[in-house]
């Protein structure tokens, strides 16, 4: 068992079938419309709720972000690269393959973009990378508990993988001669990014089928992984609905 926090993840949390709960703690100083919700949806499910000081909940979540929420729950569960590929919620796949990010607020700010997106889900590496814990869950708002998440010991491999099942996967690389937007996205494919400050493995960047910059006109040289994330993945969202609604152009 472990702790998640926030008002969303946790609201979120409880929507999910098969998530056990040992209780869910909350401020006793925190009265509001949004947390007597979370009660109610507490008790329609049978989760004791229990109602602690402000230090207690800064004990269990290991800061002080938690909104006067934070609950005990089973561990979130991991799925496969099938079940991944076989949650196709558009006409076209749309899969994310994180390379090793690390910090685990990126992780949950891409959850949260990937699941607004549409994405049919994401992987990440057992080792070396963050996996999904509280802080995650907090930052993705709860979108970690919808979206199906892979874990693998190897991205390349992985990319092969994908190849084998005819999913495009076009790396994100600061060095590349062909912009983000250049690239026709109506197509089953895999968005890789690489970790904060080090970019794609090139083992990983020499397997992807395109590689994209998104380009800089400042002074600094790369966005942050969460922020180009999300660039990328609406350019993807613009195309695909530009195709919807004009199929015969």
């Amino acid at each position: 068992m472990h702790c998640i926090y926030g008002i969303n993840a946790v609201t979120e949390a409880l929507k999910v079938r098969g998530r056990a709960f040992e209780w869910v703690s909350m401020a006793k100083e925190r009265h509001d419309l949004r947390l007597q919700r979370l009660i109610e949806d507490c008790r329609r499910l049978s989760v004791p709720v229990r109602f602690v000081r402000r230090t207690e909940l800064d004990r269990m979540a290991g800061n002080a972000a938690h909104q006067g929420v934070v609950a005990v729950t089973s561990a979130k569960q991991y799925n496969d690269l099938d079940d991944i590929i076989a949650a196709r919620r558009g006409e076209y796949s749309l899969i994310l393959v994180l390379d090793g990010v690390e910090d685990p607020h990126n992780l949950g700010a891409i959850l949260r973009t990937a699941d607004a997106a549409g994405a049919d889900g994401i992987v990440i590496p057992e080792r070396r990378a963050a996996g999904v814990t509280g802080t995650v869950a907090k930052a993705s708002a709860g979108a970690s508990e919808h979206l199906p998440i892979a874990k693998v010991t190897n991205i390349s491999r992985t990319v092969e993988e994908l190849k084998d099942r005819t999913i495009w996967t076009v790396g994100l690389d600061e060095h590349a001669s062909q912009t983000y937007d250049a690239l026709d996205y109506k197509m089953d494919c895999a968005l890789a990014l690489g970790a904060e400050g080090k970019g794609l493995h090139d083992l990983v960047k020499r397997k992807c089928d395109f590689l994209v910059s998104i380009p800089m006109l400042g002074k600094v040289p790369s966005l942050n992984v969460s922020v180009a994330a999300a660039v990328v993945l609406y350019e993807i969202v613009r195309q695909r609905r530009a195709a919807v609604s004009s199929p015969h152009k």
